[in-house]
């Protein structure tokens, strides 16, 4: 078999869907030995990304570009069993099409994204899905939603949970914490978020949780620690933390590799997650396999990632939110028991699982593809 894989999203710290890939790949190598691989990526840094032996193809990082011309091309020229995608397919495709669609998000939450990109994914991803074969997804939650917005038979969406990296692991809080001291520069204990700076990840509502719990105790000595890349949103982020209160007390690391967000992970007090909207919420297994405690929304697929090992709020409400925050932080014994569920739920998320169960799929959809072609071969000459 001939898999060809959008890899487009690897070394441009696109975060999930740049974590998404990257880790398939490097499964594929181990579990399928037998198959030809081929990924397109855009930028030179990626090649270290793929493994060795993976037929690896240049597209245009420009997704005009890339969609319209390139990509249709090389998978003529390449001629796979498949291709698979990240939310939007090729102008063209003459190869069996697997699409991964994380969330639905543009469509139940538009007001979170710029207009011309919600018209541009309304448009893009609905002829994706219809084309597709297969749609895989990573929750329960998506593929309801995917379900409900297109009208797909049930059948074609497949969940496959995401996985968590062997980096995140568990480490000991004050060796963390000594290296976070080295690189971040951060002194005080402190509570960690992850995720881009965007309205649907509510930093701002942390933001204005986090004043309250130190309004209302004093005595916490913690910090408040952002990390995830700038979007068209940032500055009201940055805004928002600096006309607070504490603003002293609030810190912006920007993007970091994984090896750093281990660290961070691993010297926080609290991960806290207050998204308003999630496909799955990679950040929250993240956090429970590094052995800390997690705080985080009460609404869509964070619920259903976290089960039960994680302390839930309301994330409209700052004021829910730092109540989640105050019982974790004030009880030790409470932390000390969500630490050891959160390790225990993390470890049944494996990028290994992910990726046999995203092979299962390509070999269904490459097998049909092939008996439809013998079909059509058969049929024709019995026309003639």
């Amino acid at each position: 078999m001939r898999f060809s894989v959008d890899a487009h999203a690897l070394g441009r710290n696109l975060t999930g869907n740049e974590v998404y890939v990257r880790n398939l790949l490097s499964n594929f190598a181990v579990l399928d030995k037998g198959s030809e691989f081929v990924t397109y990526v855009s930028e030179p840094g990626a090649l270290e990304m793929v493994p060795d032996r993976f037929t690896t193809r240049y597209v245009s990082p420009n997704p005009f570009r890339r969609l319209g011309v390139d990509l249709s091309l090389r998978v003529r020229q390449d001629r796979p069993d498949l291709l698979h995608v990240q939310y939007t397919a090729p102008l063209v495709c003459s190869a069996p099409l697997v699409a991964t669609v994380h969330d639905v998000s543009f469509l139940d939450r538009p007001e979170y994204f710029p207009p011309a990109r919600v018209w541009q994914l309304r448009m893009t991803v609905q002829r994706t899905v219809r084309l597709a074969a297969r749609v895989l997804t990573p929750s329960e939650f998506s593929a309801q939603c995917i379900q409900r917005a297109y009208g797909l038979d049930p059948d074609k969406i497949v969940v496959v949970p995401n996985g968590v990296s062997p980096v995140f692991r568990p480490m000991s809080r004050e060796a963390a914490r000594e290296k976070v001291r080295e690189r971040f520069h951060l002194r005080n204990p402190y509570l960690l978020m992850v995720g881009d700076l965007q309205p649907r990840k509510n930093q701002i509502g942390l933001i204005q949780a986090f004043e309250q719990l130190l309004r209302a105790h004093p005595e916490l000595r913690h910090d408040l620690v952002l990390t995830g890349q700038d979007s068209w949103y940032a500055s009201r982020v940055r805004e928002a933390a600096s006309r607070s209160a504490v603003s002293e007390r609030i810190r912006f690391t920007g993007f970091v590799p994984d090896s750093e967000l281990a660290l961070l992970y691993g010297g926080c007090d609290l991960f806290v997650f207050p998204s308003f909207y999630e496909g799955f919420g990679l950040p929250i297994v993240e956090a429970m396999a590094c052995g800390r405690a997690v705080a985080c929304s009460s609404i869509t697929a964070t619920v259903e990632v976290a089960d039960g090992a994680a302390i839930t709020f309301d994330p409209a409400s700052p004021a829910h939110m730092m109540r989640a925050m105050r019982d974790v932080l004030r009880d030790s014994d409470l932390r000390t028991r969500m630490e050891r569920k959160g390790l225990q739920r993390a470890s049944g998320f494996e990028w290994k699982d992910a990726a046999r169960k995203t092979l299962d799929v390509y070999y269904s959809v490459a097998e049909s593809g092939r008996r439809a072609k013998t079909g059509s071969y058969k049929t024709a000459g019995a026309r003639s």
